[in-house]
């Protein structure tokens, strides 16, 4: 079991940034792969970025594509999303999540975070 807990979530103007991060307990990240996900209210749950613990490969959605970061720390057992240039349209409440295969797919993650509101203000 993976109990995942997020952080650094909050209020900020639009074109500032913010850094979450994700910790896991139970087991490390090993052989997994982290994503970040976030949901706006009457919106589905949208993939953000992602990263495989082992080698450390990204994937990020389009949307945030030179403005978010994710990247992993072997040490901590985190994963953090650096997220900067941040506009209206990014509040939601962003999701930490670990699977055995990397998906753009929520349903592919198994262990989930109980989630960090990130609110932007224009």
């Amino acid at each position: 079991q993976v109990q995942l807990v997020e952080s650094g979530g909050g209020l900020v103007q639009a074109g500032g940034s913010l850094r979450l991060s994700c910790a896991a307990s139970g087991r490390t990240f090993s052989n997994l792969t982290v994503g970040w996900f976030r949901q706006a209210p009457g919106k589905e749950r949208e993939f953000v970025a992602s990263i495989t613990w082992s080698g450390g490969s990204t994937v990020s959605a389009d949307s945030v594509k030179g403005r978010f970061t994710i990247s992993r720390y072997v040490a901590k057992n985190t994963v953090d999303l650096q997220m900067n240039s941040l506009k209206p349209e990014d509040t939601a409440v962003y999701y930490c999540t670990a699977g055995r295969y990397g998906s753009r797919s929520w349903d592919a993650y198994i262990y989930w975070g109980q989630g960090t509101q990130v609110t932007v203000s224009s």
